[in-house]
């Protein structure tokens, strides 16, 4: 199958911003202290070191997945994806300390961002080489490949500001990134978020990450109510 010219625009407009969000939070990755690593990171119950080795367990599924072409229709989009549940992660679901054990395995920070980048690496080059018209299977579902590569790309920007949520000083997500994540979680959530709000905050407060002020939640009057947004 061919793409259109204007859908093959939009891919490549999918891989770009894939590609921008996932190189900028890999730089972050490279750009930590060996101390970095001890401090907690924005994921209830995970250091900075079991978020990083979360993100080539992410890197993994990348490759995995785009080696793995499905020949049916899609069942989800980049949108529908995304489970949204009413409980807050806690950090004690198996998965995530199974990811505490694998990053306690890894002893000295510098293994992390060893295999981070290697297997980083390998994924933004797959992505940049898939076959646009390519559908992927992953957790039981089918997905064109541009909206596999949008998933990611509101993956990438939350977990950035996870990685970053204790260290001030730390480069914040692309901008595109940050607008492309919030138009995902409006239209996840039926509801846009006011204008007053950064991307940043509208992120933050949307997914649970943190509390809005009274003055905030008065601006979001009845959408409070659907806020915040909890994605598995």
């Amino acid at each position: 199958m061919r793409l259109s010219a204007v859908a093959a625009s939009h891919y490549r407009a999918d891989v770009d911003l894939f590609s921008r969000s996932w190189t900028a939070l890999r730089t972050a990755v490279a750009e930590l202290s060996d101390e970095d690593f001890s401090r907690p990171s924005g994921c209830t119950g995970w250091l900075v070191r079991d978020l990083v080795c979360h993100l080539v367990i992410d890197a993994q599924d990348v490759l995995i997945t785009l080696a793995t072409p499905a020949d049916t229709e899609p069942t989800r989009d980049a949108v529908t994806y995304w489970e949204v549940t009413e409980t807050a992660p806690t950090g004690d679901d198996p998965l995530d300390a199974l990811t505490v054990r694998l990053a306690a395995a890894y002893e000295e920070p510098w293994l992390l961002k060893f295999h981070l980048d290697d297997v980083g690496s390998a994924a933004g080059r797959a992505a940049e080489l898939a076959d646009p018209a390519l559908r992927v299977g992953t957790r039981d579902q089918v997905l064109a490949v541009g909206d596999y590569l949008r998933v990611y790309v509101l993956e990438w920007t939350l977990h950035h500001l996870d990685l970053i949520a204790h260290l001030p000083d730390a480069a914040d997500p692309p901008a595109a990134g940050l607008a492309g994540t919030r138009e995902m979680l409006e239209t996840i959530a039926g509801t846009a978020f006011p204008a007053s709000f950064s991307d940043k905050d509208a992120l933050l407060i949307a997914t649970g990450r943190r509390a809005p002020t009274d003055a905030e939640r008065a601006e979001l009057g009845g959408s409070a109510a659907r806020l915040p947004l909890f994605l598995g």
